[in-house]
């Protein structure tokens, strides 16, 4: 199978964004096509019989056939550019139809006020009809003579020209006007949610500033690679990820993790490409390459989000393409049955009828307003630091019934720190200078630690031998002195062994012994993140009924992290492998969804696994944030409660619009097929509770602002 994707302008309809979708689906060696209409990208699978050429003249086909005024773009305007998202693209189609839509009320005022002259305002009338619906009548008859009959535009020319029939001349130039105003307010809410991309995609940066013998030379981003040193002075935004080398400056992180206080960054300290240096001058080592670096990998992310629809948009699309189909064969039957079966022979009042009734059921108001509910959700969490890959994921937020926590990394910070030195025989220095020779040449986080505590340079030359027994200790013989770090059991070969007593609190312990014998042991211990309590107490809030640890580490350490959380499960001493089965059973006996946090590579395996995987995005590893379905990039594990209030507020606006738009137009329906309604309601059914659907869409962003701040 090849792989291949075409950026698009101009789609402004949802409804035909689904019809290039399916059409270039069922193009013959395409075994899948997505359309994502946010960022207008379209993701085609093709066979190895199937030239490039061939598939590209078939979506150029496709799309110019659907939408007018859709245009396929240059393969080279690709994820990096976002052009196709860019405001200018939209404007010229915008300010056709706006110029269209005054001259259409400009004619149709004109004919109000010659009402008097039949002739004069009947021409008015008729003119404002086709100025605002000009595009419609075009589109139906285009989609009729190409097989695909059913649509919106098929509902609204059927309607108006219906209206046209009875002499309802004012009426259907009023439909159409107030239709051109519902799409076009529809363009422009769909253009406010491609401008925040649009300005996500800004934080590409244009260069950066090589460092090089003859001087600061100002380069595509594209080109440095890891271990160049590059040069940032403040207002510049940091082109790719670094290290800082020389300098001291305040940060502002929060185009990436939505944290609006600046961070200080100090030599030594990691940085994220994207972020804006705002005070001092930073000499910075590349650790990454541009493709490789967290803002590439952002912007994949959030590209790639809205192509994965959520079931309730998934059902929306299904319901339209049937719904359609059904209430034009309902208005041609409530013309045509009445008059007979009741022996009026009043064809003239029925079909005016049926013309209310095809106003009332155009979808847009679904078919609008909910795939850009769920993509208003996805934009306003990635603002807050927590990048959603799909609707879909965002929904099954919805159902979280069980979350299993990793512990190193994700409640815990993930950094090994002495927290205390307990001597015996000996002076705490002694010990830890006896412990930090033993384990100098190991790279266990906890050897490192305690070299790190020790503070001092070690002087490799006394170091004789040296013996690792990975997961037990360490050997070495130092200035020929036999010297053991390890755990209880390791110790015991060296040793008579110590007290115990010790054993019963948290942290790792490191006993040590020198010429066989016992010198006391050193606490290792991992802390708590700062947010872990507030994590656990806030999902407990929103429903979640279990809430589970696994963890390699050793019995004490996670019982202590278990207890201090008051978690309802904990698992240790697991391998990867052993964390796949424990998290199989879990899932076995969850009555909903299962979400896994982890941040580290052997995580992965059980992130793919999870209904929603979650991953650590700020130090996570890769593998575990291409394994996840979200990622939170600010590392702190109460940004689950945010993305939970997120999918919840998502989902009661996307209820509201369904169950809205739905009353509404079975009301009218039914007062339009009883007579009590004319055309002028069918109109607020059908445009007015569009509008309204899509304000309420718009409300989703200080819903959730409103939810975080309280």
């Amino acid at each position: 199978m090849n792989k291949t994707t075409f950026e698009l302008t101009g789609i402004t309809c949802a409804n035909c964004a689904q019809k290039i979708e399916d059409t270039i689906g069922n193009v013959k060696g395409v075994q899948d096509a997505k359309l994502n209409f946010a960022t207008q990208r379209l993701d085609i699978v093709f066979g190895q019989d199937m030239s490039a050429q061939a598939l590209e003249n078939e979506v150029r086909k496709a799309v110019a056939g659907i939408e007018s005024g859709a245009e396929v773009l240059s393969k080279a305007s690709s994820l990096e550019t976002g052009s196709s998202l860019k405001p200018s693209v939209l404007n010229r189609k915008l300010k056709k139809n706006i110029a269209a839509l005054i001259t259409g009320v400009l004619l149709f005022t004109a004919g109000l006020l010659t009402k008097e002259n039949f002739s004069l305002s009947f021409i008015l009338f008729l003119l404002a009809w086709l100025s605002a619906g000009g595009s419609v009548l075009y589109r139906a008859a285009k989609n009729i003579l190409k097989g695909r009959i059913f649509d919106e535009n098929l509902l609204m020319t059927i309607a108006t020209v219906g209206a046209i029939a009875t002499a309802q001349y004012p009426e259907a130039a009023a439909v159409m006007l107030f239709y051109k105003v519902g799409m076009l307010l529809e363009d422009m809410a769909v253009g406010s949610s491609r401008r925040s991309i649009a300005a996500l995609m800004d934080l590409k940066p244009e260069y950066a500033s090589l460092k090089t013998e003859a001087g600061t030379v100002r380069v595509a981003p594209e080109t440095v690679k890891a271990g160049d040193i590059i040069v940032v002075k403040p207002g510049e935004r940091i082109p790719l990820d670094c290290c800082v080398m020389e300098g001291e400056s305040f940060i502002d992180t929060s185009s990436l993790t939505g944290e609006s206080l600046p961070v200080k960054a100090s030599p030594g300290d990691q940085l994220l490409g994207g972020c804006i240096n705002k005070t001092g001058l930073l000499a910075l080592q590349a650790v990454n390459t541009l493709e490789q670096s967290a803002i590439t990998r952002i912007l994949a992310l959030v590209q790639d989000a809205a192509s994965k629809k959520a079931p309730m948009e998934s059902f929306i699309n299904r319901f339209a393409a049937y719904y359609t189909p059904v209430v034009t064969a309902a208005a041609f039957l409530t013309a045509v049955l009445p008059p007979i079966v009741t022996g009026s022979m009043d064809f003239k009042t029925w079909l005016y009828r049926a013309m209310i009734f095809l106003v009332i059921s155009c979808p847009c108001a679904l078919v609008v307003s909910i795939p850009l509910t769920f993509f208003a959700g996805i934009g306003k969490a990635s603002s807050l630091g927590i990048l959603v890959k799909g609707g879909n994921y965002l929904e099954a937020l919805n159902k979280v019934d069980t979350v299993v926590f990793d512990k190193t990394g994700t409640l815990t910070e993930g950094v090994f720190s002495v927290s205390e030195i307990l001597p015996e025989g000996c002076s705490e220095a002694e010990l830890l200078e006896y412990a930090a020779y033993a384990e100098a040449n190991s790279l266990h986080p906890i050897a490192q630690s305690i070299v790190r505590e020790f503070g001092k340079s070690i002087d490799e030359a006394t170091i004789e031998s040296c013996e690792e027994a990975a997961g037990k200790g360490v050997t070495a013989t130092i200035r020929g002195h036999l010297t053991a770090a390890g755990n209880l059991d390791y110790i015991k070969g060296f040793c008579i062994t110590p007290d115990a007593k010790h054993d019963s609190t948290a942290g790792t312990l490191v006993y040590v012994a020198v010429d066989g014998e016992y010198k006391g042991l050193i606490r290792v211990s991992d802390t708590l993140r700062k947010d872990a309590l507030k994590a656990v107490d806030g999902l407990r809030k929103h429903g979640v009924q279990r809430i589970i640890m696994l963890t390699g580490d050793s019995q004490k350490p996670a019982e202590a992290v278990g207890k201090a959380l008051g978690l309802d499960e904990i698992h240790y001493g697991l391998l990867p492998d052993q964390k796949v089965k424990i998290f199989e059973q879990v899932k076995k006996s969850s009555k909903g969804s299962v979400i896994f946090v982890g941040d580290g590579i052997n995580d992965a395996p059980v992130l793919a696994m999870a209904d929603i995987g979650v991953s650590m995005g700020g130090l996570g590893s890769d593998a575990a944030i291409e394994a996840s379905d979200i990622v939170l990039m600010t590392d702190e594990p109460s940004k689950l409660i945010e993305a939970v209030k997120t999918a919840s507020i998502t989902r009661k606006i996307a209820l509201q619009n369904i169950v809205f738009a739905i009353s509404i137009k079975v009301l009218v329906l039914l007062l339009g097929v009883t007579g009590l309604a004319t055309m002028w309601e069918a109109v607020f059914a059908d445009v007015g509770v569009t509008l309204l659907a899509v304000l309420n869409t718009l409300r989703i962003g200080v819903k959730i602002k409103d939810s975080n701040l309280s």
